[in-house]
């Protein structure tokens, strides 16, 4: 039985996610930290656009909640809830602003039953058992690997399939809502034309973890599938 080579391709498969996902999160922090000090057009607090924009949605019982910690922000299906962190809450900022409307495209979605987002609630459940088993299973499946027993290995695939999916599943889900959060800040004048390159810059940055998020889980597969196969030579 020969691993060696598994470990060895896998190494030069997840560099450039490894790059990417650096990449992409120096893109957040530095777009979120540089626009979080731009004030936008309409002077509206990111509370006040979440609030306004559920409101022309006809989603005025939608709660908007303070958060607690910064990037945090996130909407909720189960509570219809949308919680924005602090600087997002009270600013007036482009990042503000862009965030905010984003979160309330995911209600939006929710609102019209967009498909991918109720896929993704729906086995999210399974995905959150999967990925907090994934990491012990994958350990045990290559130590028993070793050992000429691979099926623990299986059932670390498996997980990682399951975690691979969702990640799949939730691009179409983001890249929705930035899209219909950039029409929505257009369309209901919060934003100018010169706010929507900040805009932009801010949700494509955000956007650009997920697919780095969805490369990492595909090649921690992809590392799996190279052990279980050359565990059998």
């Amino acid at each position: 039985m020969y691993l060696g080579m598994g470990s060895f391709s896998y190494i030069w498969l997840i560099i450039p996610v490894l790059i990417l996902s650096m990449y992409a999160q120096s893109k957040v922090n530095s777009n979120y930290t540089k626009f979080s000090k731009i004030r936008n057009t309409s002077g509206k607090t990111g509370a006040e656009v979440a609030r306004e924009i559920l409101m022309r949605n006809g989603l005025s019982h939608v709660q908007v909640i303070r958060g607690q910690r910064k990037l945090s922000d996130h909407y909720s299906p189960r509570t219809e809830t949308v919680s924005l962190s602090p600087e997002v809450y009270d600013k007036p900022s482009i990042s503000a602003a862009s965030i905010a409307a984003h979160e309330c495209g995911h209600a939006v979605q929710h609102a019209t039953a967009y498909g991918p987002l109720n896929i993704r609630s729906q086995i999210a459940p399974v995905v959150q058992f999967a990925s907090g088993a994934a990491s012990m299973l994958t350990f045990l499946g290559i130590v028993l690997a070793y050992r000429g027993n691979i099926t623990i290995l299986n059932i670390a695939i498996l997980a990682y399939v399951i975690v691979t999916l969702f990640h799949v599943i939730t691009l179409p889900v983001e890249f929705n809502a930035s899209s219909r959060a950039m029409t929505m800040l257009a369309d209901y004048n919060m934003i100018s034309e010169e706010d929507m390159e900040g805009t932009k810059k801010v949700l494509n940055a955000a956007a650009l973890t997920y697919v780095a998020a969805m490369l990492a889980s595909l090649m921690t597969l992809v590392r799996l599938l190279l052990i279980r196969g050359s565990s059998r030579d």
